[in-house]
């Protein structure tokens, strides 16, 4: 396991995790914003990176508790792939911010994905924020759980907030 902070996170989850994905990437988060990374020495928008993954047949999966800004929705609309190659569920009681690569690597702390938060704002413009990534199967397995417990709607029935979740509306009523 290794402690992460501020920068780091990004570095390590943003550019390295995420691009290396071959099979899922899973990401939780409150907030969600337009956020720009570094690729190809470029800054560009992150649904770039995950334009690129679902083009290659990488599952992507996207829980949020808000709905995204326009910036975001404009970007999201450049990549025309993202309609099909990303599923987004909106949970307003979502607050807990993970990444989850493959099954084998995870990063959970209090980054949300936004530039002030794991994005490539400059430093004096970051949020300060830790985490830890793993690859400990066991803790890598129980984020996993936690997400796929809210992505299943697992809490869905006894939720006391089913009027803002129009995602699961088929199994609140």
């Amino acid at each position: 396991m290794e402690f992460v902070t501020d920068r780091e996170i990004y570095e390590k989850v943003i550019c390295g995790l995420v691009p290396a994905a071959k099979q899922f990437v899973w990401l939780a988060t409150a907030d969600l914003k337009d956020m720009y990374v570094d690729k190809n020495r470029k800054r560009v928008p992150f649904l770039e990176v995950l334009s690129d993954l679902a083009a290659k047949n990488v599952e992507v999966r996207l829980l949020h508790s808000k709905e995204p800004g326009p910036n975001f929705r404009r970007d999201f609309d450049r990549y025309p792939n993202l309609a099909k190659g990303i599923e987004q569920i909106l949970c307003p009681r979502v607050h807990f911010k993970c990444v989850i690569v493959d099954g084998k690597s995870a990063y959970s702390g209090s980054a949300n994905i936004t530039g002030a938060g794991i994005g490539a704002k400059s430093v004096n413009k970051r949020n300060f924020e830790s985490g830890f990534i793993t690859r400990d199967e066991k803790i890598v397995a129980r984020i996993m759980e936690q997400f796929d417990n809210v992505w299943r709607g697992s809490h869905c029935r006894p939720c006391g907030r089913k009027e803002f979740c129009a995602e699961h509306s088929e199994i609140v009523k």
